[in-house]
């Protein structure tokens, strides 16, 4: 082994050994992560590059703000959802692997050619974002009320085509226009009861107000199911919305009460776990 990979090799495990001890769960590939971004490659590449002279001081930095349990997100500045990279930080929810579940789902729908697509809580535009590239056709609309988050939608709309929109999705009247006209709404909103103990990269880094919907979580998914039996459409408009997974029946029942859905169905993520509930709007 050379000394440049001898190096590299050490510091790695140095890392991880540092990542491991704060409680990191995925302290190996956080400390892979970490260095193939030092380095400029990918992950899969790493037994093939070089550091330079530069490499151990940047790597240390970064590997500090890890262990001090800032988000791998927040130390690269990028997220990654489904087929799409997405700029985040502060002030902005953190996709998470578990919620492209739903957009599986959501990609799977039968729909029109010209589709109109509505992402509710969007924060950094994950789910419109990923829609967006793989219906080119779609409308896509994308909501939330946070203006710390919608300036990384914005950011990372541009050139997609979305429609971004600054509006409470609680409020009365949203997307007054478009009663009956929608064919698909996905919805991330915050759904975690008030209270809840969250690790550390969550409690002190995501924004409250996309975590926390009310002591039981549902303060946000009511209002959802509301505004989804004015704006989609009758006999075919589909809408798919996450939930804590403590909460699945509170969500299914919330649909159900409406009488306006048929095939109010909870689904489970990758992990097993209660996810999200999928509704058709009936005719």
């Amino acid at each position: 082994m050379t000394a440049p990979r001898r190096v590299l090799t050490e510091a790695i495990a140095e890392a991880t050994a540092r990542l491991d001890a704060a409680g990191v769960d995925s302290a190996r590939a956080d400390a892979e992560f970490l260095a193939a971004y030092v380095l400029g490659v990918d992950r899969g590449r790493l037994p093939f590059a070089t550091p330079d002279a530069a490499f151990a001081a940047r790597y240390r930095d970064l590997v500090a703000r890890r262990a001090a349990r800032e988000p791998l997100q927040h130390v690269v500045g990028t997220a990654a959802f489904g087929p799409v990279t997405l700029a985040v930080g502060p002030g902005v929810f953190v996709p998470r692997p578990e919620t492209e579940s739903l957009l599986e789902w959501a990609l799977a729908q039968p729909l029109p050619d010209r589709p109109v697509v509505v992402d509710l809580c969007t924060g950094s535009g994950a789910l419109a974002i990923a829609l967006a590239r793989a219906l080119p056709a779609a409308t896509v609309i994308a909501v939330d009320d946070s203006d710390d988050a919608l300036r990384y939608t914005r950011r990372n709309a541009e050139g997609t085509g979305v429609e971004v929109l600054a509006a409470d999705v609680t409020a009365p009247g949203l997307l007054a226009g478009r009663e009956g006209a929608v064919d698909l709404i996905v919805a991330n909103p915050p759904y975690i009861p008030d209270g809840a103990v969250l690790a550390p990269e969550v409690a002190d880094h995501d924004p409250c107000h996309a975590l926390f919907g009310g002591p039981d979580g549902m303060a946000v998914i009511a209002p959802i199911a509301g505004h989804a039996s004015r704006l989609l459409r009758r006999g075919s408009g589909r809408i798919g919305v996450e939930h804590d997974d403590t909460t699945a029946a509170a969500t299914v029942a919330v649909f159900a009460r409406t009488g306006d859905f048929t095939d109010v169905t909870s689904r489970r993520d990758l992990a097993g776990r209660p996810r999200f509930v999928t509704a058709t709007r009936t005719g």
